[in-house]
């Protein structure tokens, strides 16, 4: 298939930088350097590359070429690849079912050395190494007969969008960021380039080949490696198609902090943010923030409300928008019953990853878990019947919903956050695992995750805490702490908080009963300093909103002090690696051990 002119521009120079080191110093004299690859490309340097293992006639091009052209591509070489009763691509994503942390690297060079928060989130790679990674990648993607390119931009905004080059040897993953990026109209294409500033990020996805684990930094075949001065990220050793989306937001965390400077305020520079959004008909805008488990994706999909995400958006100066276009959704357990609209969704350019279906019926089952239990589709954002498209409002958040399943069940179902208060439960980001759920786990783990995307970050987690709440102050945005876990007692005594409660307190967010609440309606939690409700709201007893009258209706009046004093030193514990970089009113927002509600008042 042919591409534009200006795409055999850039694969050219790709190509040219993979084998330039082999030109004489005459051939480098005697080429003009600046020429298109077909104006440089002699029947010798032809059979130089062909030398290499290369033949650039052989390889076929596909340009962000149609869902029904990558199914027949993928039906056709790659195994494991079927078509489901609804219609939805299946695909296999080999060994990898999933993101490979450990494997992750970013390139310590000096244009972003001094922004980047280094350490286990951020491991440090020379530039040498990610060269030899990146070679190794261009190497393995020009052997191949057929390579497919995708351009697409990262965010709906275009102020602020980041023009995106994927360049890969498998169709599915072709496919999956067509429905991850933004989709660029015909004339955006044409000046793809020209809007690029100055070209677009690049992501050679070689994950059918592994890395060689002797390259200085390697620890393993798999290697996921960022370089935000070249613009480029390199893929080797994983085909799980998880970790282009991720290292697209990757680079959002890093890129949106410096617009439109990095020397303007907190409040007016762009925040990334790891989030689902909605609105409301009146276009009220609210942001949820969650791990896994917590309620994020059902409670934003509300039917009363437009979505504009599920998982990742920039908060700008003007407003919100989406950085993806479309959606991710675990598929595990999926049904038409509890989640209508993504079930729906999965038809006819859709690509699903890992499931397992009847050979003959082609009906998948959403309950089987043999290949892993992280099942995933990918589809477009138009496919969700409320989807606010254009994803992007001039209207800035009205409401900011902290998401906690606590299974320790000591946390209010609901509370009003201060400033503050956000920033520190912001920045720990806690849930909790559920005993049973792993080999030996026995009781209720604390689970933290900075800014509820810790693996995601670039900066240190202070810098966009402290975004958040500059905006949140400069736009009277409210805060909330909504606890879906468990009331009553903990996992095993207690009860989860039903959905019917939670769906009426982020109702009662929504049309300002809790805003409006007096404060003589609100009271004090220990240790935790949180404020909640002591009266009924709306449907929802005082007695789930507040846990310590619920432990104590079971004569648990004891036992709920003891788990309290419990999180809230596990809160300080986590809280250690960064409160250096916190201010102090920070650090003093979070949970203490020794406070009592009179000393927080």
């Amino acid at each position: 298939m042919a591409a534009p002119s200006h795409l055999k521009k850039s694969l050219g120079r790709n190509l040219k930088d993979n084998y330039l080191k082999h030109w004489t110093p005459e051939d480098k004299t005697a080429t003009a350097m600046g020429a298109d690859m077909e104006d440089m490309l002699t029947d010798e340097h032809v059979r130089s590359v062909q030398n290499l293992g290369l033949d650039p006639d052989k390889v076929e091009v596909y340009y962000n070429a149609s869902p029904a052209i990558l199914y027949e591509q993928a039906l056709r070489y790659e195994k494991g690849t079927s078509i489901t009763a609804t219609g939805a691509l299946v695909v296999r994503s080999g060994v990898k079912t999933g993101r490979s942390p450990q494997d992750k690297r970013v390139v310590d060079e000096p244009s972003s050395s001094r922004d980047v928060w280094w350490g286990k989130v951020n491991i440090k790679l020379e530039e040498a190494s990610f060269l030899v990674n990146r070679e190794r990648a261009i190497d393995y993607l020009n052997t191949n007969d057929r390579i497919y390119v995708t351009d697409g931009f990262a965010g709906w905004d275009p102020e602020y969008r980041v023009p995106v080059r994927v360049i890969t040897s498998r169709a599915y993953h072709a496919l999956f960021m067509q429905n991850m990026l933004v989709v660029p109209s015909e004339k955006e294409l044409d000046e793809f380039e020209v809007d690029a500033f100055p070209k677009p990020f690049v992501i050679y996805n070689a994950g059918m080949f592994p890395a060689n684990r002797y390259t200085e930094g390697m620890t393993s075949s798999t290697s996921v490696s960022i370089n935000f001065e070249r613009g480029e990220m390199v893929i080797l050793g994983t085909q799980y198609a998880g970790e282009m989306k991720k290292g697209v937001l990757t680079v959002m965390m890093y890129l949106m902090p410096l617009r439109p400077s990095r020397n303007l305020s907190p409040a007016v520079r762009a925040l990334p943010l790891h989030s689902s959004c909605n609105v409301g008909k009146d276009g009220d805008v609210s942001l949820f923030f969650g791990l896994s488990g917590t309620g994020k994706t059902t409670l934003s999909a509300d039917p009363e409300r437009y979505l504009i995400g599920d998982d990742e958006h920039v908060w700008t100066s003007t407003g919100v928008f989406n950085i993806e276009g479309g959606c991710y959704a675990k598929c595990i357990d999926l049904s038409r019953e509890k989640e209508p609209e993504i079930f729906d969704a999965i038809r006819f350019g859709a690509v699903q990853e890992n499931v397992v279906f009847d050979p003959w019926t082609r009906e998948v089952d959403y309950a089987d878990v043999s290949i892993t239990e992280n099942t995933r589709c990918a589809y477009p954002l138009k496919f969700i019947p409320n989807a606010y498209i254009p994803a992007t409002i001039k209207s800035h958040p009205s409401n900011i919903i902290l998401l906690t399943c606590d299974a320790f069940g000591v946390l209010p179902p609901v509370s009003k956050l201060t400033p503050e208060q956000t920033m520190y439960h912001f920045i720990a980001g806690y849930t909790a695992k559920v005993a049973g759920t792993e080999m030996g786990v026995t009781e209720p783990t604390a689970t933290f995750s900075a800014c509820f995307g810790g693996p995601f970050l670039v900066w240190h987690p202070y810098h966009y805490a402290e975004m958040l709440s500059a905006k949140m102050v400069a736009h009277t945005c409210p805060a909330w702490l909504l606890n879906t876990g468990w009331v009553g007692g903990g996992y095993g005594v207690g009860h989860r908080c039903p959905l019917k409660y939670t769906r009426q307190i982020v109702d009662a967010i929504h049309d300002g009963t809790l805003l409006n609440l007096p404060d003589s309606s609100y009271e004090t939690m220990s240790c935790f300093g949180l404020r909640h409700p002591k009266v009924q709201v709306k449907d929802v007893p005082s007695a789930i909103l507040n846990p310590q009258e619920a432990w104590e209706a079971s004569g648990k009046s004891a036992e709920y002090k003891e788990k309290v004093r419990h999180l809230a030193g596990l809160f300080e514990k986590n809280f250690e690696q960064y409160a250096p970089q916190c201010s102090e009113a920070v650090v003093k927002a979070g949970p203490r051990t020794s406070f009592e509600p009179e000393a927080r008042k």
